[in-house]
């Protein structure tokens, strides 16, 4: 009888060599936080910090709320980053709500505190599914706010990227040519919206090589404990989340610690078909926790700093 073509896929993976073994380490990360409401949250996070900073992240970045309701908050965070970790801190800074003057002082705010990196983008309503709306003293989009923001201090300045096509874009190829001209406008990097299939970032690379860009896309990495807040995530940013993923997670709600162990399989089995594809640069969407995206960092082959000196 003819082996079927899973059961010769199954004798050929009892044979492999193990996923992670070897890898060199050759990989470069960054890590994104939101900023904490409280003073127990702050110390939370700043204890996340500590705990991947051995890691030598590229950056990290600190996220900003619609109409800048974590401005404050942003600008406290990066700020102690940038003097307490002694760590490379990008900022994010959006459209919404906000006249060309409010974002010209919180910039040079940014500037004025060490800051360096922004990370530039539209940014939504907050609400769920209220189509964003340009303040008439503001800027109409993430290009204008580019080309705006170098006007005001030399920054360094990523966007975003979507693999799965922004909700907002008519097409896949409208889609690229609007990261084009962000990149064009004077950012010099991309970080992608989260993905659950590496076919999709290759797929998505290509088309880019295709329109001519060449700029660093990093791709972005949510470890997934909860598949419904990833689900709620997705929606909002048109991210594709595969059916199998729910089947993995089914039946463990009331077991966050296998939750966890899962969660840590299945992103670093991700990973590492990323990194088999070419792929050294990781950008995770840390959520406020260290465990996941360490773990999947030292699959990964990557070590803290110290223990390689």
């Amino acid at each position: 009888m003819t082996p079927s073509y899973d059961a010769l896929r199954e004798a050929r993976t009892a044979l492999d060599t193990p996923l992670f073994a070897g890898l060199p380490g050759d990989i470069a990360v960054s890590f994104e936080f939101f900023p904490p409401a409280t003073d127990e949250l702050r110390e939370q996070l700043w204890k996340v910090v500590q705990t991947l900073a051995p890691l030598a992240p590229r950056f990290v970045s600190v996220t900003y709320g619609a109409g800048g309701s974590t401005r404050d908050r942003t600008h406290a965070t990066v700020s102690r980053i940038i003097a307490e970790a002694n760590l490379p801190a990008a900022a994010h800074l959006t459209c919404v709500d906000a006249t060309k003057d409010e974002i010209r002082a919180v910039a040079e705010g940014y500037w004025e505190a060490g800051l360096r990196h922004l990370v530039a983008l539209r940014g939504d309503m907050g609400a769920p599914g209220v189509p964003f709306a340009a303040h008439p003293q503001g800027y109409a989009n993430a290009a204008e706010l580019v080309t705006g923001l170098k006007t005001i201090a030399p920054f360094e300045i990523s966007v975003a990227a979507y693999p799965d096509v922004h909700p907002d874009a008519a097409n896949a190829a409208a889609d690229i040519d609007n990261l084009k001209r962000k990149l064009d406008a004077g950012a010099s990097s991309a970080i992608s919206q989260f993905f659950f299939e590496p076919e999709a970032f290759f797929r998505f690379r290509d088309k880019l090589a295709a329109a001519g860009i060449d700029a660093p896309v990093y791709p972005g990495i949510l470890p997934v404990t909860n598949v419904a807040q990833a689900r709620k995530f997705a929606k909002a940013c048109g991210a594709s989340i595969p059916a199998w993923m729910d089947g993995l997670f089914e039946g463990l709600d009331a077991r966050p610690a296998s939750r966890q162990l899962v969660a840590a399989t299945v992103c670093a089995e991700f990973c590492r078909r990323l990194y088999a594809g070419g792929v050294r640069d990781f950008h995770f969407y840390t959520l406020n926790r260290a465990e996941l995206s360490y773990a999947i960092c030292h699959l990964l082959g990557l070590r803290p700093k110290e223990a390689q000196q």
